[in-house]
């Protein structure tokens, strides 16, 4: 279908540039913008005088559930949140169940995906079977399957001799390795930031040290091996600090940070708030302000929602023994224009963290900017507009988010993939 997407303000971060055009789609790519090429005859047109065009949004860890944890999420659900939040294009952690370690399984997940005609789906493949930090997974079958790199999720590799084995592997034939920083012996049994907070509260603790030690190791295995190296959701200043360091001495290294991480820190844990219970936990008030520091200045490449929905038994438990994480699909962007406007940052930059710098840490090229060519993934919202979040108003089947009754800024009002009109009017 041939679509005009008319008198909108057209943002694209990966160019910057910021102006008032029209665009025009034509066989699920952007074909111009400005002026209607030559023949161009529009079937649909959407107005959009006072609203943001942009990419659609790319989301770095994006947990949908499936296969084996559809009693918390299915895909068709959070693929609608997605949708409703203008993400585009999802990278899928592999902690599933069974997790993604066999081609078999990573193929399922595309071919659903693909069926529902939703959001693109980027699979992050398990580093070791199992994720079980014992023998390497079979990466060259996975990427052919369509990884797009390898993590082990929130379970780290005990054995170090593993973990460089997986590099050099990895580094071999040019995969990205995704790591969370988590020593596992310092973080065993904690639940919370080693401050002021937990000691109040009483609740075992994740030292900053666990990210810090972590990060170490990752970044001297990585410099024997030459692997690809992006540390993913990033929560202390110390370990920004040792990710600066080590890209001063000439190593490529990326990282990001989750919504959660650049908005909360330990005093939002309140009174044993569970939907505060993240992994990694919030950190203090100095390395959430060293998080956003570093966001403006690009030590730090990309923000990502971290959306892990969960059922709400999961969080009627304890603080302690409640399960983790957030929903943020549907938070991406109302958090990102939060941030942008509490940091008097231009949109250009800010949408840049959740579009064009994210699409270059996945390997995307067809996405993640507006140029002729390009695959029209568009989110097209209204800046101005005030929404309060609320369980009713979220999309996904999880509505475990520490944002409840915030009013945040931004409403989108349509989502493009490939030049389908799949969320709005």
């Amino acid at each position: 279908m041939n679509i005009k997407i008319a008198n909108g303000r057209v943002i694209d971060p990966a160019y910057l540039t910021d102006r008032v055009e029209d665009v025009f789609i034509a066989d699920g790519k952007i074909v111009a913008r400005g002026e209607a090429p030559r023949g161009f005859v529009a079937e649909r047109t959407l107005e959009a005088h006072g609203l943001v065009v942009c990419p659609g949004l790319i989301d770095l860890a994006a947990r949908l559930r499936e296969p084996g944890f559809e009693y918390r999420a299915t895909l068709e659900s959070e693929m609608d949140a997605a949708m409703a939040g203008g993400v585009t294009s999802l990278a899928i952690p592999p902690d599933t169940d069974p997790p993604l370690d066999e081609p078999g399984l990573v193929e399922m997940l595309c071919h659903r995906a693909r069926k529902l005609n939703r959001a693109h789906v980027y699979p992050v493949g398990a580093l070791t079977i199992g994720l079980k930090g014992e023998r390497l997974s079979e990466m060259a079958e996975l990427v052919e399957s369509g990884c797009v790199a390898f993590s082990q999720a929130n379970v780290p590799v005990v054995d170090n001799m593993v973990l460089m084995r997986a590099m050099q592997y990895a580094a071999t034939f040019g995969f990205r390795v995704w790591l969370q920083p988590l020593a596992p012996f310092l973080s065993r049994g904690g639940y919370a930031h080693d401050g002021e907070v937990a000691s109040r509260l009483g609740l075992p603790c994740i030292p900053t040290a666990a990210e810090t030690v972590a990060i170490y190791t990752f970044v001297q295995l990585a410099k024997v091996t030459g692997a690809q190296l992006h540390i993913t959701r990033l929560s202390s200043a110390e370990g920004l600090r040792l990710i600066r360091q080590a890209r001063g001495e000439g190593m490529d290294i990326t990282c990001d940070i989750s919504i959660n991480h650049l908005h909360l820190s330990e005093q939002d844990i309140g009174y044993f708030n569970p939907n505060c219970h993240l992994v990694p936990p919030l950190r203090s008030l100095h390395d959430r302000d060293c998080l956003r520091a570093g966001l403006i200045d690009g030590s730090v490449n990309a923000l990502c929602s971290d959306h892990t929905p969960v059922d709400d038994d999961g969080k009627l438990a304890p603080f302690s023994e409640s399960e983790p994480g957030a929903t943020g699909l549907e938070l991406l962007l109302p958090l990102t224009l939060k941030w942008a406007a509490e940091s008097g940052l231009p949109l250009t930059q800010a949408l840049a963290r959740v579009t064009s710098d994210p699409a270059r840490i996945v390997g995307i090229t067809k996405a993640g900017h507006l140029a002729p060519g390009a695959r029209a993934d568009i989110c097209i919202f209204d800046p101005d507009a005030r929404r309060k979040i609320t369980h009713k108003g979220l999309l996904s089947q999880g509505k475990n988010t520490p944002f409840l009754d915030y009013e945040l800024p931004g409403e989108v009002r349509y989502t493009l993939v490939e030049g389908q009109v799949m969320y709005g009017g």
